[in-house]
């Protein structure tokens, strides 16, 4: 194992595109993993339009009106990462640096997160990992979900099997049954808050709903909601990984605000308790880690459609194993930063990838193999 001890710190700006939220871990990259401290910031409103407008471009940096975006995120992320270190008194040893995901279509060997590493690193005077995903995408694998193996890290002295639900724009799990690595599984289960977040935005003109205050007042549109997890991404075979706009079409605007906002809170629901089947023993608690666990109604609702799905007769390869009640609670309770553990991540897997260690297995992204990723920049 590793011995060297690093001060890495994450940037992460996920599909949720809220913000950037940074975290500065100590870790060998493996099982040692001590938080230091964390710091989030929205993006300020002129610039999260402008982020949404660039949504789906497929070209990433190569269009030179994104070449301009990127700097100003990357700018953005930097002014972060020295206000995290300054307000710890800290050092760091290198960065990781997620970038903002513009479009992941891994079925077409292609994902996009813009963010300039290498002007990242003569910013801060930092080394840099960004660039995660490609090797994963490239190798054949989904380029998705790559916090899993990090999961599994903090998860060490946890009953098995564990199962961690993250709730950002697209929400995806990570099931834990022993440390080997054909005793883990990963995938995306469907959309997060992206779907609730932009009905909101569009409706009320409310960049959420707070606390699911809207969709509580509303009426589930079942027949929607039916329509939607009859789609063939619920039904494909795990791992499998989605863009954060894969559902957009597919959602009617017929509905009120509140209706609406009560059927894609629903439909997010539902996703996660689909996700059930496809994992080989249930556990008894979902910890929930993301914004989505601030959504009080999607908590509760995530709580009933679990249990629902938990009545339903186990498979045979469950055995006498399963069980009959699912608790949902917020990683917070295991001592974990809900809000932070994702960018804590990206500080590991930097790590990861300098040592070059794996970032994703066959059972978490699809990929052919154990692969490492990441590309590095000095300062």
């Amino acid at each position: 194992m590793p011995t060297k001890l690093y001060h890495s710190l994450g940037l992460m700006s996920g599909t949720s595109i809220d913000g950037i939220d940074a975290a500065l871990i100590e870790t060998n990259g493996q099982g040692h993993v001590r938080p230091l401290g964390f710091l989030g910031r929205p993006y300020p409103a002129a610039f999260r339009e402008k982020l949404r407008r660039h949504l789906g471009n497929s070209r990433g940096a190569a269009d030179p009106d994104i070449a301009v975006f990127e700097r100003e995120l990357t700018e953005l992320h930097a002014e972060i990462a020295l206000e995290l270190l300054r307000k710890l008194g800290q050092r760091a040893d290198l960065i990781g640096f997620h970038g903002q995901t513009l479009y992941h279509r891994p079925e077409e060997r292609l994902t996009v997160q813009i963010g300039d590493g290498a002007l990242l690193a003569k910013l801060t005077g930092l080394n840099v990992v960004n660039d995660f995903r490609s090797a994963d995408v490239r190798a054949g694998g989904n380029g998705a979900p790559l916090v899993p193996l990090y999961h599994r890290a903090l998860a060490a002295k946890l009953p098995k099997p564990t199962l961690i639900l993250n709730i950002g724009g697209v929400s995806n799990v990570t099931w834990i049954g022993e440390e080997s690595d054909d005793e883990i599984l990963a995938f995306d289960v469907g959309p997060g808050n992206a779907l609730i977040d932009d009905w909101v935005l569009r409706h009320t003109g409310q960049p959420y709903d707070k606390d699911g205050l809207l969709a509580a007042s509303g009426i589930v549109d079942a027949a929607e909601v039916d329509k939607t997890l009859a789609m063939e991404f619920f039904h494909r075979p795990a791992p499998k990984s989605l863009d954060r706009d894969e559902f957009c079409k597919h959602i009617s605007e017929h509905l009120n605000p509140a209706d609406g906002a009560a059927t894609l809170t629903m439909i997010t629901a539902r996703a996660v308790a689909a996700a059930l089947s496809f994992v080989p023993l249930r556990p008894n608690v979902i910890y929930v880690a993301g914004g989505g666990r601030h959504n009080v109604t999607l908590m509760r609702w995530i709580n009933y459609a679990c249990n629902q799905a938990a009545k339903i007769p186990s498979p045979p390869s469950w055995g006498e194993r399963g069980f009959a009640h699912i608790d949902i609670r917020p990683v917070d309770d295991l001592g974990w930063s809900g809000d932070g553990l994702e960018a804590e991540a990206f500080a590991w897997l930097a790590v990861r990838s300098v040592l070059g260690l794996p970032l994703s297995l066959p059972t978490t992204t699809g990929v052919s193999r154990p692969i490492t990723g990441g590309k590095l920049h000095n300062p």
